[in-house]
């Protein structure tokens, strides 16, 4: 009796390429402890960078470009200016917000998803408000179109973002920018002498 007889294995033994990508994923484990110990466990606030995004005026405390420890979350603060606002966006991972300094409040959209060929978002017509103050923690669900806004044209307020980062390096990476914030003015360096400016600025 032919051994192989179905006609399909003339498929599964064709190709030449080799590869070494188990052993590749063994020596990753065995070396993982040692790479750890090279990786930052104290992250200085000289070593985490500003950023002016479209969401707004950011400086990292922990992301995954800035070899830290920790690798579940990214965290950054968020300054918001005096009477300002935040951008605007929508992302499937869940986020938590502290409140460092300021108050103000939020806008919240849930949206309902489209399954064609594609998926897609689709805004509810109705907007949540939600008011925060110094201390209060802000819950952002998944996929919630959400704006922060500050409440004080005279004093900026804080805010410390938590995001999980599962999603990204899950392939699931669903990030939708709506509107971005009024300081941003596209690819612009940031320095913490700029942000001073932009804090110090009130708002009529």
């Amino acid at each position: 009796m032919n051994q192989m007889e179905w006609g399909e294995s003339k498929k599964w033994l064709q190709g030449e390429d080799t590869s070494s990508f188990y052993r590749h994923l063994l020596e990753d484990a065995r070396e993982k402890p040692y790479k750890d110990k090279l990786k930052r466990m104290v992250v200085k606030p000289s070593e985490m960078p500003w950023e002016l995004s479209p969401q707004g005026i950011l400086k990292h405390m922990v992301n995954s470009e800035m070899n830290t420890r920790l690798e579940t979350l990214d965290i950054y603060m968020q300054i918001i200016p005096p009477g300002s606002r935040s951008g605007k966006h929508r992302h499937l991972a869940e986020e938590f917000i502290y409140v460092m300094e300021g108050e103000g409040y939020d806008i919240h959209v849930d949206c309902d998803v489209e399954i064609t060929d594609t998926y897609h978002w689709i805004p509810e017509k109705t907007e949540k408000k939600f008011e925060w103050e110094i201390g209060d923690v802000i819950y952002i669900p998944p996929n919630t179109i959400h704006q922060h806004f500050n409440g004080s044209s005279e004093k900026p307020a804080r805010l410390i973002s938590a995001i999980n980062r599962i999603y990204k390096f899950s392939g699931l990476n669903d990030l939708e920018q709506i509107e971005n914030a009024p300081e941003y003015k596209g690819d612009r360096k940031l320095t913490a002498e700029d942000v001073k400016s932009m804090i110090s600025r009130k708002r009529l």
